[in-house]
């Protein structure tokens, strides 16, 4: 870091004792020399911070790159830069997996994620490494891949603490492998692999103080795969189980699972004769005084190491076998050794536990009791049985049953790989390494020794793969190479494994007689002291030594060191388990005694060989197989000791970081070139910074070249390579801090020249407003004058029209009522005056018709009042009774002609009128037969006018048709005969895009009828062999379709008719591609219509791009729909009538007519009947009872008939509980909580009701929601459906007009 950067403003980072490092920004710039540098903190503290000049505090990288998936994309590579990424990462954004090159560092979330699925396995399967974010998948991924693509094997090595989720780890590549390579023809395979890791854990892992599923020894497992890259089986090593953990666990920690699970099944049948019991009863698994994991079952987990060993082929006399000798081996701890004096020991021959030990392996009791306190010393002439303390005793005992446990792991490892075998030839393999990372404790002893070896070779071997990938980069680019100095730990690895190293003295003072610890330790002290730096002795202790290991300095305590590493068992103890028929009866047949003699020649051997040798053999053939293989590197972190979800203890992560060599790759990277753009992406990032003159030029990679000179000085600091940019550290931060001023000088010309133009505007709004109140008040102050004198003139007129208006109504009124007076008492009188004149003529005549005699007797007073009243009469009379006096007979006659007169005239009156009547009732069928034609007429009318809108619903969909295929030729007359017809504009196409609607389609036309003409243009255009043509032609269609679906966004039957004829149309271009996977199911005839000249899988994909978002809004749509559909329930719910099936069955009807829609219809019937024999039949009757209509709606029917139900007694909530199996317990009590009465008679839930069915509900298992789902995305798939129809046999209607295209 140089001087010049530690500038005003920019940010360091400073250390810090809790947070290992602090962000600080400077505050005022630093000149050579100062002693301090003057910061502040980000709680804004100020601080003076001493600094040395040779070593500056590192830069803090810019805002862009933090967060940055791969660490090696960082600007600034060094440890807090590195540590803050991936705190960010972890704490704020829930990652836990990031790249370091070609590392993949995993962080242990301590909380189950749902990011392991299989449909996360798919989206990762065939994808490369950097496509995608960082995942434990992505690494299987390309292992897998190379493996396919060079033929060549491949390493996944997992490494970390103990608990930072190395197993995990593991066992996710394992499954990733199981799934994308999973062979039809033999599918148990993967399932055999995957079910071998429940019994290496339960047989290998323990609980200890830092994980609960702690891996007490390294596993490699080679997965094989046949030349069809499937997987065909497996095999197994294994590395340094811990078998001082089978006589001893530290305080909070546990002794293998399967003890445990043993002991938890001890009271099953099957298990009695183990005469086991608790796991507190043994010595074995309780020295650590935890015996039970939170939140496990170790019943069940046995149940479940049962399976998988049946799984494996592994049969039950096998497993019982095996449980016998772990019984015997717990019952080994318990058997009570005493001391006699100080010499000697015994034991009792009436310890149960000794007698259960020996009958179990079937073994004498009385030569185990005896040479447990015993030892044959055999000499060259003599045989001596020497006794043993308690002490040594003790030890004996222990160490056979570490023995026993060592080889019965080996067995059902072997057994397991047995099992995992395949007969066929291995083409390739892909390995997975399993292995403890760098340990330090407060004690560490000969197991973190060994395991320290052991990644002191892994990291001299990641060093050299790492340095290998570096050099070949910089050759694929023709970068000048130079030597990249790294650290090479081969010094370390020389003082433990070279010709007189530890590992050579240790094996010497094993071959001692009386060799002892202290013995080795001293002549370490005295061959390495002073004379080998990376070995160094305490000051405060002669029992320990110090080894600066590649990631930290580790003091390891001698005592313990040749014990663990003879791990010898006196002989004679071994020949009597060589009378044990126990191991003998599961020796499959066909091995007879030659495999079971084999092991016990290995079991002997192998106590003559000290445990560091055979590590050392075993990790040298390791390194041989790593380094034959292509390496994958995953480093698992601990975030913290607590095991707390998404919590982060930089303390802690810094120093596996240190340990892991992530921090080495960073600092390898940072001394060549960690910074790589692409020409593009610098052009794209970087352009604001290049001239007018510079991005004229046509060449992107000489702008990049010209832009860099200019801008950065000294050409050592990047290099230009074929394809990327290589820029040393610091320099993509400057380039960034340039981008900044840049960005920073436009922003402030940008707020300079807005804020002018605001206070501009502000101006001129202020100078019309005033102008504008100037105006009006200049014209009011000029009206003022006159306003007055108008309003007094314009309000008498207005009174006086009210007023006249009022005078001349109130005169008409007068002279209308006098007017009726007058006519009324007129028309009485006129009334009454014809009815006098009426009156006595009818009198007189009936007088006159009973007696002509009556005349003469007439009262002379009764007749002169009517003489007097009529004088007309009167003389008719006189000259009557003159004539009637003088001449009776002349009387007659004269009246007789009188009357005959009388009756000519009535004669012709009636006659008159009969013709009248005649021509009326001639009139009356004359205008009953012109309205019998008038109702023909209308009924006529009514029958046309019906037949007419049936024939328009016909005519606006062939209409819609129509105009789709007007469009389709119109379009294709633009694209092929555009010599022919005038070009058509977009706008033109948008609009014939959106006259094309569903209803359109004609019912007799194949589906996708569309789809299939815009293909068959398709393939005229690949016919021609004209790119252009082709290319024009999908373009305009893909945009009209995007537009109309833009336009038509909430229009239900545009998405649909859109999202069909899409649909259709990829499926044409798949059919007819050319591809073998789509032509399976065509026909001779469709083959040879496939396309010869163009690829159209780019198209392909837009297109199903544009589908799933068609289908999308489609969706969205539709649930909207829905949603005013349900809401349209609750009205015609109100108004439906439950008594009668007829009148419900006529409701049904009605909302069937209204909506159109079944989710209302079963939302109806829902609320109706809750019987379900009626809506089950109601389904068959609309041919839904074999979709998933009622499991789907089965929840909203059991809610409405819960709404309806009497909720009072305990039968009824008794009823509730059986009734409502499709709904959830908190569903239940939320709608008894919300239910309202409608009336005044039903009274609401009572709360003890409600908890009454809660108590009910409380043992049931319910899905963990809420209320019914209302939205769920699902995964959108188009299945490949290929078209039946040949293209040369679709038949285009005429009315298209689409003469013009050709068949090819």
């Amino acid at each position: 870091l140089s001087v010049g950067q530690i500038l005003n403003y920019n940010r360091v980072w400073i250390p810090d004792n809790e947070e290992v490092w602090q962000s600080a920004e400077i505050t005022k710039n630093y000149k050579a020399g100062d002693s301090f540098l003057h910061v502040q903190l980000e709680d804004g503290t100020e601080l003076s911070y001493p600094v040395d000049p040779a070593a500056l505090p590192p830069l803090r990288n810019p805002d862009i790159l933090v967060g940055e998936n791969d660490l090696t994309a960082l600007s600034y590579l060094h440890e807090p830069a590195v540590l803050h990424n991936l705190k960010i990462r972890f704490v704020e954004s829930k990652l836990i997996y990031t790249y370091s090159g070609i590392i993949l560092v995993a962080i242990n979330p301590y909380k189950q994620l749902p990011i392991y699925g299989d449909a996360i396995i798919h989206a990762y399967s065939g994808q490369n490494m950097g496509d995608m974010d960082p995942h434990i998948f992505a690494v299987a991924e390309e292992a897998y891949k190379q493996m396919a693509r060079n033929n060549k094997n491949q390493s996944i090595i997992v490494s970390g603490e103990s608990g930072a989720g190395k197993t995990v780890s593991a066992r996710y590549t394992m499954r990733y492998f199981a799934t994308v390579s999973k062979s039809s023809s033999n599918a148990d395979v993967e399932d055999k692999v995957l079910a071998s890791n429940p019994i290496t854990e339960a047989v290998g892992n323990a609980k200890t103080t830092r994980n609960d599923n702690s891996s007490r020894f390294g596993k490699y497992t080679e997965i094989s795969f046949d030349q069809s890259y499937q997987i065909i089986g497996a095999n197994m090593r294994t590395y340094l189980l811990e078998k001082s953990r089978v006589v001893f666990q530290s305080e909070n920690e546990r002794n293998y699972h399967i003890f445990y699970q043993l002991c938890a099944s001890a009271m099953q049948p099957e298990y009695e004769h183990l005469k086991l019991g608790s796991a507190e009863e043994f010595h074995y698994t309780r020295m650590g005084g935890s015996t039970v994991i939170e939140g496990v079952d170790d019943r069940a987990n046995m149940v479940e190491t049962q399976k998988t060993f049946a799984l494996l082929g592994l049969k039950k006399d096998f497993q019982m076998d095996v449980f016998k000798m772990l019984a015997a081996i717990l019952h080994l701890g318990n058997v009570e050794i005493a001391a006699v004096g100080d010499e000697r020991s015994s034991i009792s021959m009436e310890d149960k536990h000794l007698s259960i030990f020996c009958e179990l392996l079937d073994l004498n009791c009385d030569k185990m009791a005896r040479w447990l306190c015993h030892r044959k010393i055999v000499t060259t002439s003599e045989t001596v049985v020497k006794p043993m303390t308690r002490a040594q005793a003790v030890n004996a005992r222990d160490a056979l049953a570490k023995k026993i446990y060592s080889h019965l792991f080996d067995f059902i490892v072997e057994r397991i790989n047995q099992a995992l075998q395949f007969p066929g030839k291995q083409h390739t393999f892909i390995g997975v390494l399993d292995i403890y990372g760098f340990e330090t404790f407060d004690v560490n002893s000969f197991e973190q020794f060994c395991i320290n070896y052991a990644n002191e070779k892994l990291q001299q071997q990641f060093n050299l793969h790492v340095f290998k990938l570096e050099q070949e980069e910089y050759m694929k680019e023709d970068i000048p190479w130079t030597l990249i100095d790294f650290y090479d730990n081969q010094p370390v690895i020389d003082l433990i494994e070279a010709k007189m190293g530890i590992l050579e003295l240790l094996d010497e003072e094993c071959l001692l007689p009386h060799g002892k610890d202290e013995n080795w330790l001293q002549k370490l002290y005295n061959n390495f002291v002073n004379k080998n730096a990376l070995f160094e002795k305490p000051r405060m202790s002669n029992t320990s030594f110090i080894i600066q290991h590649f990631a930290d300095k580790v003091e390891y305590k001698c005592e313990g060191f040749l014990e663990k590493n003879r791990d010898t068992v006196h002989e004679v103890l071994i020949e009597i388990l060589k009378e044990s028929k126990v191991c003998d009866k599961h020796v499959q047949p066909k091995l007879n005694r030659s495999r079971f003699d084999f092991l016990l020649k290995c079991f002997i051997s192998t106590t003559l060989m000290s445990g560091i040798f055979q590590f050392r053999n075993s990790l040298s053939l390791l390194m041989v197989t790593l380094n034959a293989t292509t390496p994958h590197y995953v480093r698992c972190i601990k975030p913290n000791d607590e095991k707390l979800p998404f919590e982060f203890d930089s303390k802690r992560v810094a120093q596996q970081l240190r340990a892991c060599g992530v921090l080495e790759t960073i600092r390898i990277s940072a001394q060549s070139y960690p910074s790589r753009w692409t020409y593009i992406e610098f052009f794209s990032r970087y352009s604001i910074l290049m001239t007018q003159q510079e991005l004229s030029i046509n060449d992107k990679k000489q702008i990049c070249k010209i832009v860099l000179q200019r801008l950065i000085q000294d050409p050592n600091q990047y290099q230009f390579g074929r394809t990327k940019i290589f820029f040393r550290a610091g320099q993509v931060a400057y380039l960034e801090k340039l981008r900044s001023d840049r960005l920073r000088q436009a922003c402030t010309l940008l707020q300079r020249r807005v804020r002018g133009w605001l206070q501009r505007r502000r101006f001129l709004a202020l100078r019309r407003a005033a102008l504008t109140v100037q105006q009006y008040y200049r014209g009011q102050l000029y009206r003022r004058l006159g306003a007055a004198n108008l309003k007094e003139t314009w309000a008498a007129i207005v009174i006086q029209k009210y007023c006249r208006g009022y005078l001349v109504r109130r005169l008409c009124q007068l002279i209308h009522v006098a007017a009726v007076t007058i006519q009324a008492y007129t028309r009485g009188f006129l009334a009454r005056k014809k009815y006098r004149k009426v009156q006595p003529i009818k009198h007189l005549i009936s007088v006159t018709g009973n007696n002509l005699c009556s005349v003469k007797k007439m009262n002379t007073i009764a007749i002169i009042p009517i003489l007097y009243l009529f004088p007309v009469w009167f003389s008719y009379l006189l000259s009557f009774c003159i004539c009637h006096v003088l001449s009776p007979f002349c009387f007659n006659r004269v009246l007789e002609s009188h009357f005959q007169s009388q009756k000519e005239i009535y004669e012709k009156e009636i006659e008159g009128l009969n013709f009248k009547v005649e021509h009326l009732s001639q009139d009356i069928n004359h205008l009953q037969k012109l309205f019998r034609e008038e109702n023909d007429i209308n009924d006529g009318i009514r029958l046309e006018v019906s037949r007419l809108t049936s024939e328009n619903l016909v005519r606006s969909r062939c209409r819609s048709t129509t105009q789709m295929c007007l469009w389709l030729s119109k379009y294709c007359e633009h694209v092929f005969e555009t010599s022919r017809l005038k070009q058509i504009g977009p706008c033109k196409m948008t609009l014939l895009h959106a006259d094309l609607k569903p209803r359109g389609v004609v019912v007799n036309m194949i589906p996708g009828l569309p789809a299939h003409i815009l293909f068959m243009c398709v393939r005229y255009a690949d016919y021609l062999n004209d790119a252009d043509m082709l290319k024009s032609f999908m373009n305009v269609t893909i945009d009209g379709i995007k537009q109309v679906v833009k336009e038509h966004s909430e229009d239900f039957e545009m998405l649909s008719f859109w999202l069909s004829n899409t649909y259709y149309f990829l499926n044409c271009l798949k059919q007819y591609s050319g591809e073998e996977e789509f032509m399976k199911h065509n026909t001779p005839r469709q083959n040879k219509n496939c396309l010869k000249h163009f690829d159209l899988s780019e198209y392909r994909q837009i297109l199903s791009d544009l589908a799933i978002q068609i289908y999308h809004q489609f969706i969205i749509v539709m649930e909207n729909n829905i949603q005013h559909m349900i809401g349209k329930t609750t009205a015609i719910q109100e108004h439906l009538n439950v008594a009668g099936e007829a009148h419900e069955e006529s409701s049904y009807r009605e909302a069937e007519g209204g909506t159109d829609s079944f989710l209302l219809i079963f939302i109806l019937r829902c609320s109706c009947m809750c019987d379900n024999a009626v809506n089950l039949k109601w389904l068959k009757d609309k041919n839904l009872q074999s979709s998933n209509a009622k499991e789907t709606l089965e929840p909203l029917s059991q809610a409405a008939w819960l709404l309806q139900v009497k909720k009072i007694t305990d039968d009824d909530a008794k009823e509730i509980c059986e009734h409502c199996t499709s709904l959830s317990t908190v569903q239940i009590v939320k709608i008894l909580n919300s239910y309202t009465p409608i009336d005044d008679f039903e009274k609401r839930v009572t709360p003890s009701f409600v908890r009454k069915v809660q108590a009910m509900l409380n043992n049931r298992e319910d899905v963990p929601q809420l209320m019914l789902d209302t939205k769920h995305l699902f995964q959108v798939t188009f299945p490949f459906t290929p078209s039946p129809h040949a293209l040369e046999l679709i038949q285009v209607p005429s009315s298209f007009k689409l003469g013009f295209l050709t068949r090819v």
